[in-house]
């Protein structure tokens, strides 16, 4: 499909507020305290989600090079925030997992993310409650495309 004037002024509008939107979520959390990469923040909603991965998983789920992904999980292993552990049906493969005190931090940061966006839509009207919501749906409707 091609756009044109309207539409490519639409979407870089909508792309904008798309990004504000996250980034004032991410603003929210707590987990920014710790400065943590995207790599990192989405490796460890990864393992939360997922459950453990070795190293190149993860690097093959973020497209990142397996190298890069060894320096993202040194850092979050240094702040105990995952753990390497033996896999228990290949001693030759190591699993990465989040600590409690990772999971605890996400559950955490998630929880702030979404405490901030409740009052955030609590202050639009209900007729913009309801616009929201349908284009959230719509936005999913995108994703699977």
């Amino acid at each position: 499909m091609t756009t044109h004037g309207d539409d490519k002024a639409s979407i870089a509008e909508l792309t904008r507020a798309l990004v504000l939107l996250i980034r004032r979520m991410r603003a929210s959390a707590p987990s920014e305290q710790y400065g943590l990469s995207w790599t990192q923040k989405s490796v460890m909603a990864r393992l939360e989600g997922e459950g453990p991965a070795t190293t190149a998983e993860l690097a093959r789920a973020e497209g990142v090079k397996p190298q890069s992904m060894a320096t993202a999980l040194s850092t979050l292993e240094d702040m105990r925030l995952i753990e390497r552990k033996p896999d228990s049906t290949d001693a030759r493969q190591v699993n990465i997992r989040l600590t409690a005190k990772g999971a605890s931090m996400r559950k955490t940061s998630r929880d702030a993310r979404q405490e901030w966006l409740s009052s955030a839509i609590a202050k639009l009207s209900k007729k913009e409650q309801a616009t929201l919501f349908e284009a959230g749906e719509i936005m999913k409707r995108l994703t699977e495309l």
